[in-house]
């Protein structure tokens, strides 16, 4: 069974294009609160609170280096949470492929002859 709380916020984070966009930037390495926000064009008080959503929900994690405070993935974390709830989903979409491809095949068979 899965934690219905904690998966709720994954999806809840997950739900926003721009906290998507800034894991996606995060996947690629640690960044700071500026370097996020510069590609959206958005302040930092609006960056911040992407941020403290993605916090929460335990994708990322502020560091320290000095006076800067990057953010970074928390893996696996979450996003293999997400995973694992999904898999049957993509188990069941994978034999339906694999029965239409199967399907298609026998076709393509019976009009060659």
């Amino acid at each position: 069974m899965h934690d219905a709380p904690s998966l709720d916020r994954a999806f809840a984070a997950l739900a926003d294009p721009t906290r998507r966009a800034i894991l996606a930037r995060l996947s690629k390495g640690e960044a700071s609160v500026s370097e996020l926000a510069k590609p959206f064009g958005l302040r930092q008080p609006t960056i911040s609170k992407h941020l403290r959503i993605l916090e929460e929900a335990g994708f990322i994690q502020q560091g320290r280096d000095a006076q800067r405070r990057p953010r970074r993935l928390v893996l696996p974390g979450p996003l293999e949470e997400v995973d694992v709830w999904l898999k049957p989903f993509r188990e069941q979409w994978e034999r339906r492929f694999d029965n239409l491809a199967a399907f298609l095949e026998k076709t393509n068979k019976g009009r060659k002859k």
